[in-house]
Order: structure tokens, then C-alpha cells, then sequence
């Protein structure tokens, strides 16, 4: 039986990207994400290109009874998947106050508690067998508060910090966790957020989906807990641990309001 690579938020952007890098390093896929015509698509292109098998599940992973839908199956099926990439992440732009609570508890559900119980669930079949790798998907926003963005900073902050300390209670049991903390990325996750994104147009800090798909799994064959793609991005990482939070809060606040539609 081979073993699967599952990613969620496969339907596009950085999800997408890290599907064709795994596809042609001949691994099998379980695609995850909620447009079913697009992982359609996708998963027939990449199994025609690659000669891989790219299995997809249309799943919304905020909704608690499909994620326990979706993890039944795996366990029915036994499908033994040793690479769960949680990519999938959700932003809420401006006011914390005046956005809608729904649009915040789906942040919530899907950054922090589908991420925390797929890790759950796979982490342990994975320590069962002694071996697998986790990958979730954090942020530079992860290493300081991020005023207008609130939610989305604070919960890439969970991700950073449950990762790292899952990383070294798994590591001994022969599972490797990593979080992948990127900066700006082409992606239509910004666009989906209604972030206006022009300031940044033609910022050389603004990285392709593609080149970061590269460097994550670079990253994670050199058993990287924390993986910050590209130097630009380390050194933005270095500069937020050592500058005092009060000024780090003023200028991500400042930047931030100028990404808010107007």
C-alpha cells in the first residue's frame, strides 16, 4: 500500500504548489480543500504528469462533522499517511470588533482546531508505525501581535508554538514536526481576504508560490523545526524577535491599515 502525502488548502496558492513539488518527487497525494471542480483538475493533471496516484476529498474542514467524516475514512481505509501538510488557513482583515463573529469562528476552526486535530488523529497513527512528518503552515505574523489582523497573527503564533512543542514531544517517537513561517507569497489567499495588496507589487519581498514550495521541503529533509524560506524573510524573522513590542505593534498596525480596502 503506498503512503500518502495529505495537504489541505490543495486547491490553490501554496497548497497547489507543494502538490507538484511532492507529485514529482513520485509521492502519492490526498488532496484536501473544499472546491471540488478545481481537485478534480488538479488531481488528474498531476497524476497524468507525474504517474503518481493523487486521490482528493472535498471537505470543509470547519465544520467538525466532515473533519470527523474525513478522518473516519482515512482510519477505515487505512490509507497510511506519512506527510500531513496543514496548509489550510483563513484571514480576517480590519476591525476586530466589526467583523462578523461566523467569519472569525471559521478562522478559529480551521488555523487552530482542525489544524490541532488533524495533528491529533495522524500524529498518532504516525507514532504508531515510528515514523511520519507534520508540516504546518504558520507565518512571519507569527513572531509579534498584528493589530487589524488580530485573529489571523494570534493564531499563526499558536501554530508556531504547538508545532515546536509537538516537534520535541514526537521527535524522540521518530515523527518530525515542522512550522513553516513565510512571509508575503503570491498566492489568491490575499485577494480572498480583500486585502489590497498593490503596495507590495513588485516588492522583491513577495515570493512565489513555487519557490517556496522548494525551499519547505528543503527545509524539512534537513529535519528543520522552524522553516523560514528565504533570507529576506529570516531576517524580518530576527528583527521582529529583537525589536520592543511596543514599536513592532505600531509598525504592523501601521502596514497593515494600509493593506485594508478602502
Amino acid at each position: 500500500m503506498p503512503r500518502y502525502a495529505l495537504i489541505t488548502g490543495a486547491s490553490s496558492g501554496i497548497g497547489l504548489a507543494l502538490a507538484e513539488a511532492l507529485a514529482r518527487r513520485g509521492h502519492a497525494l490526498i488532496l484536501v480543500a473544499r472546491e471540488r471542480p478545481a481537485l478534480e483538475s488538479i488531481a488528474c493533471e498531476l497524476s497524468q504528469r507525474f504517474g503518481v496516484e493523487v486521490m482528493f476529498r472535498v471537505c470543509d474542514l470547519t465544520e467538525p462533522l466532515q473533519l470527523s467524516g474525513l478522518l473516519y475514512e482515512l482510519e477505515q481505509c487505512d490509507y497510511q499517511v506519512d506527510l500531513l501538510i496543514n496548509n489550510a488557513g483563513a484571514t480576517c482583515a480590519g476591525s476586530f470588533l466589526e467583523q462578523d463573529w461566523q467569519r472569525e469562528r471559521k478562522l478559529l476552526e480551521l488555523n487552530v482546531f482542525a489544524l490541532s486535530r488533524l495533528c491529533h488523529a495522524l500524529g498518532n497513527a504516525m507514532v504508531g508505525r515510528g515514523s511520519g512528518k507534520i508540516l504546518n503552515v504558520a507565518s512571519l505574523a507569527a513572531f509579534q501581535a498584528g493589530p487589524w489582523m488580530s485573529s489571523y497573527y494570534a493564531s499563526k503564533a499558536f501554530v508556531l508554538h504547538f508545532s515546536e512543542g509537538l516537534g520535541e514531544e514526537l521527535r524522540p517517537l521518530g515523527v518530525q514536526v515542522a512550522a513553516l513561517c513565510p512571509g508575503p507569497v503570491r498566492t489568491p489567499f490575499w485577494r480572498n481576504a480583500r486585502l489590497d495588496m498593490r503596495p507590495l507589487k513588485d516588492s522583491p519581498w513577495l515570493m512565489n508560490a513555487e519557490q517556496l514550495a522548494l525551499l519547505a521541503l528543503r527545509g524539512l529533509d534537513r529535519g528543520q523545526p522552524v522553516i523560514v524560506p528565504g533570507w529576506r524573510n529570516r531576517l524580518l524573522a530576527i528583527a521582529a524577535r529583537l525589536t520592543p513590542r511596543t514599536l513592532a505593534r505600531r509598525l504592523t498596525a501601521r502596514l497593515n491599515r494600509q493593506l485594508l480596502p478602502r
